[in-house]
């Protein structure tokens, strides 16, 4: 059975500076199933569930900002977590409803959390795949030496001029984030993928700034990575860190950058919580493995 037809090429104003791109599947007026990317990545992401989630659901993947279509301001600053959450918040409102079940990725991951921590009456369900959950990240980052290490790249994506560094030699370096152990490319990352990919790191920035700068200052405007400070007492408290909204979080266990301990403790900060480890699947389990995680989906949409 075919999925939903992707309609791709549209654009929310979110009347605050920002235009998103998004594609969507399903009709408008069905429940809202808001599906977000993570770095490197876009909207296509999400490809083989918009198709699916597309028969029962009004499901839309937006482009972040910084990436691909959407908008790219330049400043650091800009892309503090408080101005993606509202991104979010406001993309759910410009598409005509009040709540979503909201569906994310690293990054997106990220920026999920914090919606359904700060704004949680903007979500009915919260599915998470491997991106851990800001209060266990924070403690992680300055606690566990594993994970510290296995963080390092954020400061290297940090600095100043990695954006250069990333697109050099056809994008080498940003690739190897999508490769394997052995440097080996994904099955899933073939020539017509790697086309794609390729036009979409190369779609320009705002002002004329480098492709990659918004990308890059999710990093850069980031709290939390290796070596920063200890926060304010107040926020290693876990009871400012509460999830309120019940969420399912699907986790691959070969993640080299985000090991699976960062679930250790998550049932303290999100009560209503459901897990499932996908053993052998990597970072991008996404892409591995559609259809199972398509089933997942279907899974914690029905519990």
């Amino acid at each position: 059975m075919n999925g939903a037809v992707i309609c791709d090429g549209q654009f929310a104003d979110l009347g605050n500076g920002t235009r998103l791109h998004f594609a969507s599947s399903g009709t408008k007026g069905a429940p809202l199933m808001l599906f977000v990317h993570g770095f490197p990545q876009a909207w296509f992401e999400w490809e083989g569930q918009l198709g699916e989630f597309g028969r029962d659901h009004f499901a839309v993947a937006p482009d972040l900002r910084g990436f691909n279509l959407s908008s790219k301001p330049k400043a650091v600053e800009a892309y503090r977590a408080v101005h993606i959450v509202d991104d979010l918040a406001r993309l759910i409102d410009v598409l005509g409803y009040d709540s979503a079940i909201v569906v994310a990725h690293d990054w997106g991951g990220a920026v999920a959390w914090n919606l359904a921590i700060f704004r949680p009456e903007k979500i009915k369900r919260l599915i998470i795949i491997n991106a851990p959950h800001p209060y266990l990240f924070m403690r992680a980052l300055l606690e566990d030496k594993e994970q510290q290490r296995s963080s390092e790249y954020m400061n290297w994506l940090r600095a100043d001029g990695s954006e250069l560094a990333l697109a050099r030699d056809r994008f080498r370096a940003l690739e190897k984030f999508l490769a394997d152990e052995n440097g080996i490319a994904p099955a899933w990352y073939d020539e017509a993928t790697q086309a794609r990919y390729h036009a979409m790191w190369s779609t320009p920035g705002d002002a004329g700034s480098h492709s990659l700068t918004g990308a890059v200052n999710f990093y850069r405007a980031s709290p939390l990575f290796p070596g920063a400070k200890s926060p304010a007492p107040a926020l290693l408290d876990a009871a400012a860190w509460q999830v309120k909204v019940p969420t399912r979080v699907i986790w691959g266990e070969n993640d080299r950058a985000l090991l699976p301990r960062l679930l250790d403790g998550l049932d303290k900060v999100v009560p209503d919580l459901k897990i499932t480890r996908v053993p052998g699947a990597s970072h991008w389990i996404v892409q591995e493995d559609s259809e199972r995680i398509n089933q997942l989906i279907r899974s914690a949409l029905e519990s």
